[in-house]
């Protein structure tokens, strides 16, 4: 029996992960992932040979796919040229080699009460300014930029595309009036460069980026001509894929970590921990954001010789607090708070707790204290919710989950499924295909309920959070080293 599906797929820093949605009964049917290399710079080329792979993977002769929409990692800078060409690799959005042009452009312009976010090193404006200081040639050669899912979408379509959640992360899109800033953007790259520089097209949440041509049709295995849907940002497509709503706040684990929440009024944060994002249906996200997060189990359990599940497995049977041993996991820097040349940081290390579990126990602790951090840095602007939705492949570990819980002292909520970026991206596409807004379609189809975590009261203190505040101010101030 052939059933009608649509892709959705999400292109993260890792891999590239899709699902395919029986669009009768919203049901993922089937799912795909290749690779990526994983690096803070990484050619495109990359992610379309893994998406090519992962659809490959995913799709079977009984399904009829009449959709794709695209989800990606953000702020990763793209340059083409006139031909529609690579230029150079793309830095993403852990790449923190811009931070001081971040710096500086803040300096020139109030980008939060402009754009919605405060300037850090992973914002797309910033790396074109550092491109501009840094490679004048290759800046001279590229006649366009766009985000990496906007980039995929031009390889689907031929279209150069995006949306408002995606670009709302560029530093040279206003979510709040819809404007592109190109005086904004010549603050970065000079007048002229501004001037004639192509940008992606903003679509609406429902406007499709156009459809299927036959050369990336025939790499995929797909139908010529079937719609193409505008994508988004990854955060945006995990939102759409749980059918987030005003009442809650979430919080993702992927190599990132992020707390965000829908809203309908836009934000603007001068200390820049939260950035003033638009979502995916036409309203805001305001979303505080954090470089180092499950990746940082996965380098101390490298470390110790051992798996990611195994080190989690251990870390949980063990309390909050690791009998004293305080790690700041910042071990690429870190995004919020904003330290981009901040190395980890172990503290409390005797005799008595040198201990292989109570340094894996230390890594999450750290981890679920730095979104906790984000969860009050929101509060701030008054995005405060009180439970969370837990998104993301940590996801799935019971030690992830009640880590979060503790941390943050909300219950917490998992909802079926682990590719929820993906699935968003798949409810976009669907909605289009149906002729409904998507913001209805992805509250209506909902994922059950997996489990639901209280918090421990008990257990809060032993995350540190003061202390921790205590020594990231004293980062921030310059009393102390962050590579110390």
């Amino acid at each position: 029996m052939t059933r009608r599906v649509v892709l959705g797929v999400d292109s993260g820093t890792q891999s590239a992960k899709v699902v395919a949605l029986d669009i009768d009964g919203m049901t993922i049917i089937g799912e795909g992932r290749a690779p990526h290399s994983g690096g803070t710079t990484q050619d495109p080329r990359e992610w379309w040979d893994a998406l090519v792979s992962a659809v490959r993977g995913t799709i079977t002769p009984e399904m009829e796919v009449i959709a794709i929409s695209v989800g990606g990692q953000q702020h990763g800078l793209v340059t083409l040229n006139a031909q529609g060409d690579i230029v150079r690799p793309a830095s993403l959005w852990n790449n923190v080699d811009a931070a001081a042009d971040a710096v500086r452009l803040n300096g020139l312009a109030d980008f939060a009460g402009e754009v919605g976010t405060s300037l850090v090193a992973s914002v797309t404006i910033a790396k074109l300014a550092h491109l501009a200081r840094t490679d004048p040639d290759g800046l001279r050669r590229t006649a366009a930029v766009c985000l990496p899912h906007d980039w995929l979408t031009y390889r689907l379509t031929g279209e150069l595309v995006s949306d408002r959640g995606d670009s709302s992360g560029t530093g040279w899109w206003s979510p709040r009036t819809g404007d592109t800033r190109r005086d904004l953007l010549a603050l970065a790259i000079g007048d002229a460069a501004a001037t004639r520089m192509r940008l992606p097209t903003v679509l609406g949440p429902e406007t499709p980026a156009g459809y299927l041509r036959p050369d990336a049709a025939n790499g995929l295995g797909l139908p010529v001509g079937i719609v193409v849907g505008p994508g988004t940002g990854d955060n945006m497509a995990a939102a759409l894929g749980i059918g987030a709503t005003s009442d809650e706040l979430v919080i993702s684990l992927g190599t990132s970590g992020t707390a965000f929440a829908v809203s309908d009024t836009a934000t603007a944060d001068r200390s820049g921990a939260v950035c003033g994002f638009a979502d995916a249906t036409g309203r805001f996200l305001p979303l505080a954001c954090m470089i180092n997060c499950t990746r940082v189990i996965d380098i101390v359990a490298r470390l110790l010789g051992i798996g990611a599940r195994e080190a989690l497995d251990r870390a949980g049977r063990i309390d909050p607090g690791a009998d004293g041993l305080l790690m700041l996991p910042y071990l690429g820097g870190e995004r919020t708070p904003n330290l981009p040349t901040a190395t980890g940081s172990l503290a409390g290390l005797i005799d008595d707790n040198a201990h292989p579990d109570l340094l894996l126990r230390a890594a999450v602790d750290g981890v679920a204290a730095g979104l906790a951090y984000c969860r009050d840095a929101l509060a701030d602007l008054d995005v405060q919710k009180d439970r969370v939705t837990l998104v993301g492949g940590g996801a799935a570990h019971p030690t992830w989950r009640q880590a979060i819980a503790d941390a943050t002292g909300l219950p917490v909520t998992v909802r079926a499924g682990g590719e929820h970026a993906a699935r968003g991206a798949a409810i976009q596409a669907a909605a289009i295909v149906l002729g409904q807004r998507v913001a209805t379609v992805a509250v209506h189809w909902r994922p059950t309920i997996d489990a639901e975590i209280a918090p421990r009261p008990e257990f809060h203190a032993g995350f540190r959070l003061d202390e921790r505040r205590v020594m990231i101010e004293e980062f921030i101030a310059g009393k102390t080293s962050p590579k110390g």
